[in-house]
């Protein structure tokens, strides 16, 4: 006799997926078109399709283990071509961001990233933890006065907030939500793992194949219908990457010898010099030259998504509140960063200030909202993207 498997739709995630930009994934008539037309699917048991279905019945613990939703790359070839208006590629992106939710660590932030009433408090806090670091840690003069709202002095942020304080706010923050974080992306790894349980490529060699594909955006650039979409991705993880590195040398070279020399001894020479050169518009040293380099790539990149999801939304797809709080987020980043340096050099110290302000704020919302957020997707799609290496989930092509 033949075994009887009863469905249990979980509600909760088709409202979800509606909210989050999958409201037309009940126009799906299991057609397959999307298997057909996507050149990063599968020969066997090829996405969309399955994912459609299971979305519609709302299976959702057999989604969010689900590695096939990490190989797409949002290029809307299968939106471009369905006959129903589906728009898979929206589906498998509003089932992403239900995926962080689902392994947020707390619960109450996986659910306040989506949503916009939550906007105000997310901005709010951050926005009282500077305002609180500047009036409580900002130097003063004799007479109890700021120093950075004495009238011609010298700009300097460091007077304005101190970096020792944005270290300590910004380091403890982020390692704390990342230990937190970790333990969503362990859940996730282990229901990848008990989802597809057969090996056939060990974890070092699928992980550095995977590192390896996502510098050169090989796959993403097999998309047909949004192939300049993996143009501005691509410059904009080169300009985070550069930006990394410049924070990088900057704790190597300046800040970790001068904690040690502070801590520890009293006449320290630090392990790097910072080169000085006369480079115009303040570019001192090549730290300097890498932070305005990751800037111009993060404004770039982020400039073109956005004319994109402006003038061509229909093709660029995944236009949920989530997907676009995170691309102004990281477009403001860049933005502000880059305008704290030119206002600096043209001498006005208040919008200097306050470009620095805004830029932390920006980079506060990146770093400690990251697992919540659209950016956790660097974490999952990679542990996807490797997994599927494992065992075996290559495209057809």
């Amino acid at each position: 006799m033949a075994s009887v498997r009863t469905m249990d739709p979980d509600l909760n995630l088709i409202h979800d997926l509606r909210k989050a930009g999958g409201d037309t994934l009940n126009k799906c008539y299991q057609c397959a078109t999307c298997s057909i037309v996507c050149d990063l699917s599968p020969a066997d048991k090829p996405f969309p399709r399955k994912e459609m279905l299971m979305a519609q019945w709302g299976q959702t613990e057999r989604l969010v283990a689900d590695p096939d939703i990490w190989l797409c790359h949002q290029c809307a070839d299968c939106t471009t071509y369905c006959p129903r208006g589906a728009r898979p590629g929206d589906v498998l992106a509003a089932i992403r961001n239900f995926i962080y939710r689902a392994y947020s660590v707390p619960a109450f932030m996986g659910k306040a990233l989506p949503s916009p009433a939550a906007l105000p408090i997310l901005l709010a806090v951050p926005i009282a933890i500077l305002l609180a670091c500047v009036l409580m840690f900002a130097p003063t003069g004799v007479d109890g006065s700021y120093l950075f709202l004495a009238a011609g002095h010298t700009i300097d942020f460091n007077v304005f907030l101190p970096h020792s304080t944005v270290d300590v706010v910004f380091v403890g923050a982020t390692l704390l939500v990342f230990i937190l974080a970790v333990f969503g992306f362990t859940r996730f790894w282990k229901a990848l793992k008990a989802g597809n349980p057969e090996v056939k490529m060990s974890f070092i060699p699928a992980l550095i194949a995977t590192m390896v594909e996502f510098i050169s955006h090989s796959r993403f650039k097999q998309c047909e219908e949004n192939r300049p979409r993996a143009t501005a991705h691509l410059l904009l993880v080169l300009g985070f990457g550069l930006a990394f590195a410049s924070t990088i040398l900057v704790f190597v070279q300046t800040f970790i010898p001068h904690y040690i020399q502070a801590f520890f001894v009293e006449d320290f020479h630090p392990f790097f010099e910072v080169p000085a050169s006369e480079l115009p518009f303040g570019l001192a040293n090549h730290i300097k030259i890498l932070g305005i380099l990751g800037g111009i790539g993060i404004l770039v990149g982020t400039l073109m998504l956005l004319y994109r999801h402006w003038t061509d939304a229909d093709k660029v797809g995944a236009n949920g509140y989530a997907d676009s709080l995170f691309l102004y987020v990281v477009f403001f980043a860049g933005l502000t960063g880059m305008a704290a340096w030119l206002v600096r050099l043209s001498g006005a110290a208040m919008g200097a200030y306050a470009c620095y302000f805004a830029h932390l704020l920006c980079v506060f919302m990146l770093l400690v909202y990251l697992p919540y957020s659209k950016f956790a997707h660097m974490v999952y799609r990679t542990l996807a993207l490797t997994h599927c290496r494992m065992i075996g989930r290559e495209p057809r092509t």
